[in-house]
């Protein structure tokens, strides 16, 4: 068995599993006022039973068992020091914990994660409290507290943890640096995993990974790394066969298409994932791939604005009901927004566009910045001109904070231009040298 822990006093023995077991093999003992004669006859030597409990020995699962049903205890007991109803109770509110986020019942998920958390028997328990962890991450994550979250997965990756878990791990933290706009660090933790001779052989897992170390290259502006990794993903969802890779290898295939003026081939690929999602999917990436599935229709048919808006309004109910992340539900308001603002109901398209803006980090996100310049368009086309040159001024203070970045230059760009039909002559040139700094010139 492994070292449980180690203690920091320098000279001090280490403590091993074997030695908690031993512990408690000798504490029970003594409790049902036996020797260490009487508890091995006749299967064991006394001479074994002091081995064991003294640390020496590890004893095998059949004799834990043995001395488990000698002594009228739980085998649970001696092996994690929590009784069977102990750990039947801290599985039962993992669970729960687990139903509470699918549900999206985001901040009750993360009330339950903590108070598991308190439970000084998890201690002991270290593939329950790993799970317990990585769920809270992915609860911070939905309540969109991504630094916490970030925080959590950083010290989990530390640990000794199982292959899956590991992969698991990198995925989110990617994820969640991606969407802080920390594309380096989520290329780091990306390429940590995926990128070199010691990779592993591609698995549904380290597909989805690559696919979301796949949208930092674009998100950054990598667009030839990604076109490149793009063609890899597809080849390896292909040699797999199964739903997950094939939905996420075709999806982030479909961003790239996308990104590179081939709009009816990015809904082709989309459309392709959206379809094995639908079938195989859990209920928040079904919402998530939906939303962005009617991000590309919006922009590569703007005559079908009005379908997508309906679908769209229905998309904010499921992104509520599910266990969609904060910054989830404002990208699905000003999604909404926009189309709003395409079929003409502009009292709607600023509703969603604020609410969107208000579920964000104060500051340094793109989306913020989005969601201002989408309101100065608003105010400028019906000419009340003070509110709109406020709004299209706060680009500026959610886009500084960032890095530099393809996202960031197309925004500023945007801004550039919409300042100009404002006449905003400074802020013009100064959005554009901000447009051209990001992209390195």
């Amino acid at each position: 068995m492994g070292v449980a822990r180690t203690s920091s006093s320098q000279g001090r023995k280490t403590v091993t599993t074997s030695d908690l077991v031993g512990l408690r093999i000798k504490t029970v003992r003594r409790q049902r006022g036996l020797s260490q004669a009487q508890l091995a006859h006749p299967e064991l030597s006394d001479s074994y039973v002091s081995l064991i409990e003294s640390g020496k020995r590890t004893p095998t699962p059949a004799v834990l068992e043995l001395l488990a049903q000698k002594l009228d205890c739980s085998l649970s007991y001696l092996i994690n020091g929590v009784t069977a109803e102990q750990m039947e109770d801290i599985e039962l509110a993992l669970g729960y914990a687990r139903l509470a986020l699918e549900n999206g019942e985001v901040n009750e998920a993360r009330t339950r994660y903590i108070e598991l958390l308190s439970n000084n028997n998890l201690t002991g328990l270290t593939s329950l409290r790993q799970d317990t962890e990585f769920g809270l991450a992915l609860a911070h994550e939905a309540c969109g507290d991504v630094d916490e979250a970030i925080s959590i997965l950083l010290s989990l990756r530390d640990e000794e943890l199982s292959p899956e878990r590991r992969i698991e791990v990198a995925m989110v933290l990617c994820r969640a640096y991606r969407d802080s706009e920390r594309l380096t660090e989520a290329v780091e933790v990306g390429e940590r995993m995926l990128v070199g001779n010691e990779r592993l052989p591609w698995t549904d897992q380290l597909v989805e990974l690559g696919a979301t170390l796949l949208s930092a290259y674009y998100q950054r502006g990598d667009l030839l790394r990604a076109r490149q990794f793009a063609a890899e993903l597809l080849n390896a969802a292909d040699v797999l066969g199964t739903p997950r890779a094939i939905v996420a290898a075709n999806w982030n295939a479909s961003s790239v298409a996308n990104i590179t003026g081939h709009d009816e081939e990015a809904l082709s690929f989309a459309e392709r994932a959206m379809a094995v999602q639908v079938e195989n999917g859990q209920p928040r990436a079904i919402a998530r791939m939906r939303l962005a599935l009617l991000q590309k229709r919006l922009r590569a048919r703007p005559h079908e604005a009005q379908a997508v808006r309906d679908a769209l309004r229905a998309a904010v109910a499921e992104f509520e009901q599910t266990s969609t992340s904060q910054i989830d539900r404002a990208r699905v308001h000003v999604e909404l927004a926009y189309a709003e603002y395409m079929t003409g109901d502009l009292d709607k398209a600023v509703e969603h566009a604020l609410i969107g803006r208000e579920l964000l980090p104060e500051f340094g996100h793109a989306l913020g910045a989005e969601a201002g310049l989408l309101l100065g368009r608003i105010y400028g086309s019906v000419g009340r001109a003070d509110e709109a040159a406020g709004h299209t001024a706060s680009v500026r203070d959610w886009l500084t904070p960032l890095p530099d970045s393809r996202r960031s230059a197309s925004t500023w760009y945007a801004t550039a231009e919409t300042m100009e039909q404002l006449g905003d002559s400074d802020g013009t040139v100064e959005a554009y040298q901000r447009a051209l700094a990001c992209v390195g010139l």
